[in-house]
């Protein structure tokens, strides 16, 4: 494992990111299809917002071993996606999220994934809990969501007034 790499599951590698990436990301948050479920009106992210956000999970993931994370399998280094923690604005609570490639959907990476953050995420930090919201019409997401046994809280507005199905996750006792 590489000095940036966090942890792996039994597929998928997840590690930091660096500056020389940027390209990895726009291609990502560049694609409508990924994101339609997390912009407002399904906007592709700009490159300048890309490499604000980039910035952000550098200095998380170097102050705190959060923020979101690269993607890639283990068995070949293919980048899939982004996954990892946030701090949620509104609230403060760390919060999980994933985007994959559209051509690695279907493959079971994102509750992968998913569930190595929850497995990580009570095993080394002492947070009480963790929280996760998903676009209500995101029926993939939301699967994930709830087979990794997160709690459904409440639906209503995300940040920019889109309807959001609200998770939390408690640690085990």
């Amino acid at each position: 494992m590489s000095t940036l790499d966090l942890f792996e599951t039994e597929r998928l590698v997840l590690s930091g990111w660096r500056r020389d990436q940027l390209d990895d990301l726009v291609r990502l948050h560049g694609d409508p299809v990924v994101t339609r479920y997390l912009s407002p009106g399904g906007e592709p992210w700009t490159h300048e917002a890309m490499a604000e956000a980039l910035d952000h999970w550098i200095e998380l993931f170097e102050t705190r071993q959060l923020g979101k994370l690269r993607v890639r399998r283990k068995a070949d280094g293919v980048l899939v996606g982004r996954a990892g923690y946030g701090v949620y604005a509104r609230t403060g609570e760390p919060e999980i999220g994933y985007s994959l490639y559209p051509q690695f959907w279907g493959n079971g990476y994102a509750l992968e994934a998913a569930t190595g953050l929850r497995d990580w995420i009570f095993r080394e930090t002492d947070a009480p809990h963790f929280i996760a919201m998903a676009d209500v019409d995101n029926a993939p997401s939301l699967k994930v969501l709830d087979k990794i046994g997160m709690t459904r809280t409440h639906v209503g507005p995300y940040d920019d007034g889109r309807i959001f199905q609200f998770y939390i996750m408690r640690r085990p006792a």
